[in-house]
């Protein structure tokens, strides 16, 4: 019996057990089935407006001076004295002294033609009256006119001749002296300073190089396709050069960009054979002028900047972002109906940034600029703006 007992009762445990557990399963609710939503996808629009633009065209390029020039001593010499501003950096005007060679010799030289001069003058007058000697008394002797040779006329030639070579040569040792004070062909800035006080030069020894600060170019290379854009100053043989486009340079200086703004003044006239990009040269002036910007730094030589060329303008155009364009060159238009539909258009521009468009759309019309993997004509679509718009408001 013990044991029939330890059998059972545990069995029945067991079977309780199983029938509850039954029973709860079968008591459960049922859950709800339901249908999932699919919801078409989220796009954002740029609504189209219709207006003029301007196009320009970026480039980049160096400053250069636009004139620019090596001194060198056209008499020999020690140099006796320089400017203050005869420094590399340092800046002149146009006529000032920057190198003094030593003088002594070449005022003696002036001397010493002077003299000459005075004796050419003496001997051309002494001539001279001899040859109003002989005539008279050719007269007196034989009557009629005297021969050349007895008018003088070979020796008072001779002795003009004489009187010009000596002028000519005191002409030449003022000029010399005066070389000796070298002065500033315009007003400028030195780069390089190559002599100082004290030193032997002879002529064509560079004294420095200098650049003039009136102006200054910087070289812009231009793609060809871009110049369509521009209306660029192409020079023709036999006609007048006709005023170049606005550009606007920009460089960082001390972490703060600055502006200036200059005019196209030439095309240069070859293409870069490597490059194959047409170059124009932009002059701006006034560069070192403090200007209307008082924090402005001056536009020095030799500064890294970023152009700016203004060219056409395009009016009754459309410009949408560069997402709105799609790989095959359409826009997706979303209609009344929220339906994305296929637009071919006409291109006029694109840029990293920006499309400009001639023609295929209108204004008011909503185009898409999200990125979509799969698109079809007549896709249904909701507006970004929309449901933002639909979740504030819950």
């Amino acid at each position: 019996m013990n044991l029939l007992l330890k059998i059972l009762i545990p069995l029945a445990i067991l079977a309780i057990g199983v029938a509850g557990a039954v029973a709860m399963i079968m008591a459960r609710p049922q859950p709800e089935t339901r249908i999932p939503e699919v919801l078409p996808p989220l796009v954002r629009v740029e609504p189209v407006e219709r207006r003029d633009v301007r196009f320009s065209v970026h480039s980049q390029g160096t400053v250069s001076p636009r004139t620019e020039s090596v001194l060198v001593p056209e008499v020999a010499g020690r140099v006796t004295a320089v400017a203050p501003s005869f420094a590399s950096g340092g800046f002149f005007e146009q006529g000032d002294v920057l190198v003094e060679i030593e003088p002594d010799d070449y005022r003696q030289a002036v001397v010493m033609a002077e003299a000459e001069v005075a004796r050419a003058e003496l001997q051309l007058a002494r001539v001279g009256a001899e040859a109003e000697v002989a005539i008279r008394e050719w007269g007196e002797l034989e009557g009629g006119e005297a021969p050349a040779l007895t008018r003088y006329e070979p020796q008072l030639a001779e002795a003009r001749a004489a009187v010009n070579a000596a002028q000519a040569s005191l002409t030449r040792a003022r000029r010399n002296l005066e070389r000796t004070r070298v002065r500033a062909p315009y007003a400028g800035r030195v780069r390089q300073k190559q002599v100082d006080r004290g030193q032997y030069v002879a002529p064509g020894t560079p004294l420095a190089t200098v650049y003039a600060v009136d102006w200054v170019e910087v070289r812009l290379p231009i793609p060809n396709a871009e110049l369509r854009y521009l209306d660029l100053p192409l020079d023709y043989r036999g006609e007048e050069r006709r005023r170049g486009p606005e550009v606007i340079l920009r460089a960082d200086f001390a972490g703060t960009e600055h502006e200036w703004r200059g005019r196209v003044v030439r095309t240069e006239g070859e293409i870069d054979p490597k490059s194959r990009m047409v170059h124009v040269v932009a002059r701006v002036a006034d560069p070192y002028g403090r200007g209307d910007a008082a924090d402005r730094p001056p536009l020095a030589v030799g500064m890294y900047v970023r152009a700016e060329i203004l060219g056409r303008v395009a009016e009754d155009v459309v410009v949408l972002p560069r997402s709105a364009l799609r790989d095959d060159g359409r826009l997706l238009v979303v209609d009344d109906e929220l339906r994305l539909r296929f637009r071919d258009v006409e291109l006029l521009r694109s840029t990293d940034r920006d499309v400009i468009l001639r023609s295929g759309v209108e204004a008011g019309e909503r185009v898409c600029v999200s990125p979509l993997a799969v698109v079809t004509d007549g896709m249904q679509v909701r507006l970004a703006a929309e449901a933002e718009t639909g979740e504030a408001t819950s």
